[in-house]
């Protein structure tokens, strides 16, 4: 199994306040469908509920012990561990995309990280968790301002 993490995040590690997301950035949202798209994501239930529905191309897992009433294209699995022992034969690249608790449960896991990194700090209740740069080799690819924002799209693969 190949997990990549792909996230936003302020300064300060931020993701976003009240099960929301703290910027609207259409060229990172884009830059988001392009890398998932015809992959699996897999996220904790909060986040699902924060999309706008399912997202189209994409097969959805969600992580959650209390067995959320949810569509039945949605796959769902009680613990990281059970998700893991499901898929660890898979050859696919699996795309961790929130929230907080699942990045910090599968950051162990994951060989790459697809980080928007925005120059900006900002009032936040959820992080994503911090990690060792240098246990990774760093890749900017972008570098872009939009709206107002400075952010830059980086690649961190696991050395």
């Amino acid at each position: 199994m190949k997990l990549t993490m792909i996230a936003a995040i302020g300064k300060n590690n931020e993701l976003g306040k009240d099960n929301k997301l703290l910027w609207h950035l259409p060229q990172d949202m884009k830059f988001f469908r392009e890398q998932t798209k015809g992959h699996t994501i897999i996220m904790g239930r909060k986040t699902f509920e924060s999309l706008p529905g399912l997202l189209p191309h994409r097969h959805h897992i969600v992580i959650s012990r209390s067995h959320p009433d949810l569509p039945k294209e949605v796959e769902i699995y009680d613990s990281p561990d059970a998700f893991i022992e499901a898929y660890q034969d898979t050859e696919e690249e699996i795309f961790v995309i929130g929230g907080a608790m699942i990045y910090k449960e599968f950051l162990p896991c994951a060989y790459r990280l697809l980080l928007t990194e925005i120059d900006q700090a900002y009032d936040a209740d959820a992080f994503f968790p911090s990690f060792n740069k240098e246990d990774y080799t760093k890749t900017i690819l972008t570098d872009i301002t939009e709206e107002g924002v400075h952010y830059h799209h980086i690649e961190y693969l696991r050395k």
